[in-house]
């Protein structure tokens, strides 16, 4: 039997790799190049000699791509996310396609309040002011922002959280140390909102998308992409907010109308926003980067260095269970196994 073969599309972190060689497997880097992607071409050498492909969320894995090898074995997603694979066709084609879940809850919330706590005290513009050599001398009216505990009016602020999966409820959890009320939107998770309002320590309640709008300080995005929630925050959406309220997104682009977001910045609408995520990254609209009140960054949400290790961990043991026919640990189309195709692509590969 050939030894097995994992195409890997782009560089991830090293700690992969002893798991793969520990199965006996080779692997090929599709480009290292941190700045650059692959192109469809690049992505289709490496699927046809390949028993597993390795992916990330930057490169399609179209049904053009999964038909172009007979003898693909399995589709490993290093995300939690795994809108790039074209899910259907896979289970389709008899092929197992697993993901990175349960992992980055923790470290995308941390960075929720990162840009929570950033937008509201303006600490990119004051360390622009900074090291350009523009503070002279302290004043009163330095730049002013608002206040994330109840803070110099005594006042409790209200954090709008717009998806109550793991991450919304862990952002939520981590408002309680700043005295916060909590509004929860999700029609689709009622019970964990149910489940935290019933804790009185927690301060939340469920509210309508109006009235959360309406009322909060903070509004923080966490739903899913769904055609329900594409362009669910639009200019009469931002309208509803309150002048100093900040909108903060780190779940997907697409959620946020940005030239809409673009508009209400320049016009104070709203008093800020800060975004982990585009609607066609990694382009942005025209004018939002010209935004003062707008903070962004480079889809960090999950960047810190033990939860990238532990994504990679997990995506090279989905890999290892695809290549040895095993059910994967993650698999987000378990039906696939009990098809006449992947039964099939299994008796193609050990043939």
């Amino acid at each position: 039997m050939k030894q097995q073969h994992v195409f890997i599309t782009r560089r991830i972190p090293d700690v992969a790799t002893p798991i793969l060689r520990a199965a006996g497997a080779t692997f090929t880097v599709g480009q290292s190049d941190e700045e650059k992607g692959l192109t469809t071409h690049e992505i289709l050498d490496g699927v046809k000699s390949a028993d597993v492909v390795l992916s990330l969320l930057t490169e399609p894995i179209t049904r053009d791509v999964l038909a172009a090898n007979p003898r693909l074995l399995g589709i490993a997603n290093y995300a939690v996310g795994f809108n790039n694979v074209d899910t259907a066709a896979a289970t389709e084609l008899g092929i197992p396609v697993s993901n990175t879940p349960g992992i980055l809850t923790d470290t995308t919330a941390d960075l929720s309040w990162a840009l929570i706590l950033g937008a509201a005290r303006r600490i990119v513009e004051a360390h622009e002011y900074m090291v350009a050599g523009r503070y002279k001398l302290w004043g009163p009216n330095l730049f002013l922002g608002g206040d994330v505990s109840p803070g110099g009016n005594g006042k409790r602020k209200v954090l709008g959280i717009v998806g109550y999966g793991r991450i919304g409820a862990a952002v939520a959890r981590r408002a309680m140390g700043f005295d916060m009320d909590v509004l929860a939107y999700d029609p689709h998770n009622p019970d964990a909102i149910a489940r935290d309002a019933a804790d009185p320590a927690m301060h939340v309640r469920a509210a309508g998308l109006d009235e959360l709008l309406r009322e909060s300080d903070f509004v923080s995005l966490h739903p899913l992409l769904t055609a329900e929630t594409r362009h669910m925050i639009g200019d009469r959406e931002l309208n509803l907010m309150k002048r100093t309220a900040y909108l903060i997104n780190v779940s997907r682009g697409p959620v946020v109308d940005e030239a809409a977001l673009v508009r209400a910045l320049n016009a104070n609408v709203i008093a800020g926003a800060a975004l982990d995520v585009f609607e066609n990254e990694p382009l942005m609209v025209p004018g939002l980067a010209e935004c003062h009140n707008a903070i962004l960054v480079p889809h960090i949400a999950s960047g810190s260095q033990d939860t990238r290790d532990r994504m990679a961990t997990m995506a090279a043991e989905n890999a290892v269970a695809h290549l040895k026919g095993t059910r994967a640990p993650n698999v987000v189309n378990p039906e696939v196994y009990d098809t006449a195709a992947y039964a099939a692509r299994r008796s193609a590969a050990s043939a």
